[in-house]
């Protein structure tokens, strides 16, 4: 069941992430990727507050979206009646419950983001396994997660900030902090932060929330061998969402397509 108190339950991804400049850095590799699925129908893991599923139907796709969190997913269903009929659809829920949550057949599966390392070993079997009883056979998953070869092996403590215009304050910003923290073999401790930035007001910065989450930080080979286990022959690994080179130790992201065989 979705978590009642949810570590993204206050953060508004709409607000915080430029949506437009991502989805058309994205959408050349996304859409090369998709033109090799066997149906041209779309299931988004861990959706969020929709903005690929959206962007999924505006270019004639049927677009699923599911999300554990009911703040995303009730952000979301802004969306659902913006192209009528041919609308995203937004199904609050767990990614292992999927066949229980439609009877659709996917030609493919997006999932972007953080939503990986929410999942730990058992999880993420029970996901994939989800995921390939709704896809059909040739169905391609596209799985994108940060590069924890490198987080873990240079230490890395952070993400780049985030800066957004504040509509609540007049010249004031949005500061979305990502902080990160090793924790155990394999685990990291992720501190998810929003300040708000008024310089002409005292104090000039304002802890909006702040949450901490244990993630699951799953490497390149740890990967393959989960998508192997459900019946997914991982088919090419990039650096990021531009289908760049993958270097285990440089590159900021891990990107995986992967084929249902």
């Amino acid at each position: 069941m979705p978590e009642p108190d949810s570590p993204y339950s206050r953060l508004s991804y709409r607000r915080l992430i430029a949506w437009p400049e991502r989805i058309e850095r994205e959408w050349p590799f996304l859409e090369r990727t998709l033109a090799a699925a066997s149906a041209r129908v779309v299931v988004d893991l861990g959706c969020g507050t929709g903005e690929h599923a959206r962007h999924l139907a505006s270019r004639g796709f049927r677009a699923v979206g599911i999300d554990r969190s009911e703040a995303q997913i009730t952000q979301a269903r802004d969306y659902e009646n913006e192209f009528g009929e041919q609308g995203p659809e937004f199904v609050l829920g767990e990614i292992s419950d999927l066949p229980r949550l439609t009877e659709e057949r996917f030609g493919a599966a997006l999932c972007l983001g953080n939503v990986v390392p929410h999942l730990e070993d058992r999880e993420m079997a029970r996901a994939l396994e989800a995921v390939a009883s709704r896809m059909v056979t040739g169905g391609r998953l596209v799985l994108q997660l940060l590069n924890y070869e490198r987080v873990l092996a240079k230490q890395v403590r952070s993400l780049p900030v985030n800066f957004r215009a504040d509509p609540d304050w007049p010249n004031g910003e949005i500061a979305f902090v990502r902080l990160m923290t090793p924790d155990g073999e394999g685990h990291i401790r992720f501190c998810p932060t929003t300040l708000a930035l008024r310089p002409d007001r005292e104090p000039p910065v304002e802890l909006k929330s702040a949450r901490e989450v244990r993630l699951r930080a799953w490497r390149r080979a740890e990967l393959a061998t989960a998508l192997e286990g459900a019946g997914f022959e991982p088919e090419s690994i990039h650096g990021d969402m531009v289908g760049g080179a993958y270097e285990a130790e440089e590159s900021v992201d891990l990107v995986v397509v992967a084929r249902l065989e």
